[in-house]
């Protein structure tokens, strides 16, 4: 029986408004979708499944406002948020269906799509009734209106839609026009190739973008739930300062998201490239993590050691160690010289370079912390663990991870086995060391940044927690690095600072503290129109609001015990 895709989509077009009023999961829209309408266009004749990719969706844990189905070439993209391809796109209010030579949206830039799609345009000879205009009508939503920049080429369909034959004339027409580009694009390709050296033949080397989504795609593939955001807050933070705290309650995953982080770029405990170090209660200066001269004389070695000896003669690879459960000792013991060495950062002919970790003295050489060495620590806030100080917060990016969503399965639906990429230090490796080079790239977004610190210091100033010059220099780091990378929004960005470099200083148990909190939850919101307040720095906002509620019991912190 040959494969009819008609039905399919007029059955979305009707019932789709009408599915988004019940529950996500397990809907059969979902399956619908994802399952029933690949399977009818895998089984066209002109649909070859080792060629092309199909994928289709109606959401992530929620329902999407604008469902699609996409038809990928392998050799152009494997995901819909980089490359072109064809794909339906359905308006959301279901009236109108739209076929279309589009481009993802997530990993691309307005003036990139612009650029890609005036290519297309010019590139291909198509048929009249293709149109190229930006009268595209899919939905006032801001994805929806993306969707609508992406596409170089389309066919639009009324909701009745027309018959099974036409529809799949004109996919196929659209399918070979994709492919007319495709080998366009691929000859080009092939005439530079061939005019590079053979040194630089393989010179090829992932954008910031695509490694953080090939790191949560990565981690999704192993059965974990981490949103995009998590992910991305977490590279970022490492890039910004290779110290990162992660807290939260037992059982949330802070060990197994380092794990699956550093295997999914190529650092792995067979390489040695991937450490983790159980911290013990009785650890209470750096020797225990160090080493130490023993009373023969001789330098024994301490479970980081190996780690930096093997970093320093790798420079171009990125090694994570995990200090697991790292406050069941004092941190500021244990950790107090590698954290002071960090701190000496500097450029040394174009390179980081610090104060020795290893002495000559002690260990025979001098040899410095390597800027490819990412210190990662998991917390636990109980009777065994002791609280941080503020020496310890201020060096690192303190990021929390207490959402608990059991029941949701909808990660768990067609996991593709992803393998990991080999990920080189330049793409972890910080830019930035001082403010002024930030500055330098970005003198507007310092600007603004640092207003808003001011105004933060003022509201800490009565309970003594303001944050000093480092925390400044870094938060304008980090908001550098994803205003480049354009990785999440501004807002986002700061949300995510405020929440995991400044909140975790406040503390106490007097009227000062909730005064405090007060006026940091007015501070992330703002007035609508309709004089209703909307959380512009809504985690933080709620972390604040969790805070105020604990201090009812007589006292209130960061910290979840």
């Amino acid at each position: 029986m040959a494969a009819e895709i008609k039905p399919l989509l007029q059955k979305v077009l009707n019932e789709y408004l009408a599915a988004k009023q019940e529950p996500f999961a397990n809907h059969a829209m979902g399956d619908l979708v994802r399952k029933k309408l690949v399977k009818a266009i895998k089984d066209l004749e002109f649909i070859n499944n080792d060629k092309y990719i199909v994928k289709g969706s109606v959401g992530q844990g929620n329902w999407a406002t604008v469902p699609w189905l996409a038809i990928m070439n392998k050799s152009v993209t494997t995901s819909t948020k980089r490359g072109y391809y064809v794909v339906y796109l359905f308006s959301e209010d279901m009236e109108r269906l739209y076929l279309t030579f589009a481009q993802g949206v997530t990993d691309s830039t307005k003036s990139e799509m612009a650029r890609v799609n005036e290519d297309i345009r010019q590139s291909i000879q198509m048929d009249n009734d293709i149109l190229k205009d930006t009268n595209m009508k899919i939905g006032e939503s801001t994805l929806a209106k993306k969707y609508e920049l992406s596409s170089a080429a389309y066919i639009e369909y009324e909701k009745e839609l027309p018959s099974e034959q036409t529809l799949q004339v004109d996919l196929k027409r659209m399918i070979d026009y994709y492919e007319e580009y495709v080998h366009i694009k691929q000859e080009a390709t092939n005439i530079i190739g061939s005019e590079l050296p053979k040194s630089e033949e393989k010179l090829t080397s992932h954008t910031i973008k695509e490694i953080v989504d090939h790191i949560y795609q990565y981690i999704r593939s192993k059965g974990f739930y981490y949103r995009e955001e998590e992910v991305t807050n977490l590279f970022l933070s490492l890039k910004t300062k290779p110290f990162v705290i992660l807290s939260g309650i037992s059982g949330t995953g802070k060990t197994k998201i380092i794990e699956w982080f550093a295997e999914a770029i190529g650092a792995t405990k067979d390489n040695n490239q991937f450490t983790l170090i159980p911290v013990q209660p009785d650890w209470n200066d750096s020797s225990d993590l160090i080493g130490y001269i023993d009373i023969k004389g001789d330098f024994k070695e301490g479970p980081l050691t190996k780690v930096v000896k093997d970093a320093y003669n790798n420079p171009k690879k990125p090694y994570i160690v995990l200090l697991d459960e790292m406050n069941l000792a004092r941190v500021e013991y244990y950790l107090s010289d590698l954290l002071s060495v960090m701190e000496s950062r500097k450029w040394e002919d174009g390179k980081i370079t610090t104060y020795p970790l290893l002495t000559e003295e002690n260990y025979g050489e001098n040899i410095p912390l390597p800027p490819n060495v990412y210190i990662v620590g998991t917390v636990n806030m109980d009777e065994t663990t002791h609280p941080f100080s503020k020496k310890v917060l201020d060096r690192a990016n303190t990021i929390e991870f207490n959402r608990v969503e059991l029941g949701n399965l909808n990660f768990l639906e067609e996991l593709e086995e992803r393998a990991p990429i080999s990920v080189q230090q330049e793409s972890l490796e910080t830019n930035y060391l001082h403010l002024k080079e930030v500055f330098r790239d970005n003198r507007e977004l310092v600007k603004q940044v640092t207003d808003d610190l001011v105004t933060i210091n003022q509201i800490l100033e009565p309970i003594h927690a303001q944050i000093g010059y480092r925390v400044r220099d870094e938060i304008c780091m980090y908001m550098s690095y994803n205003q480049k990378n354009e990785l999440m929004e501004d807002r986002q960005a700061f949300d995510h600072c405020l929440l995991q470099k400044i909140l975790p200083r406040i503390a106490g148990s007097d009227n000062r503290v909730r005064d405090v909190l007060d006026q940091l939850i007015q501070f992330c919101s703002y007035e609508t129109p309709t004089q209703q307040p909307y959380e512009k720095y809504h985690k933080s906002a709620a972390k604040l609001t969790e805070m105020k509620e604990r201090l009812v019991d007589g006292f209130t912190s960061f910290w979840i015990s």
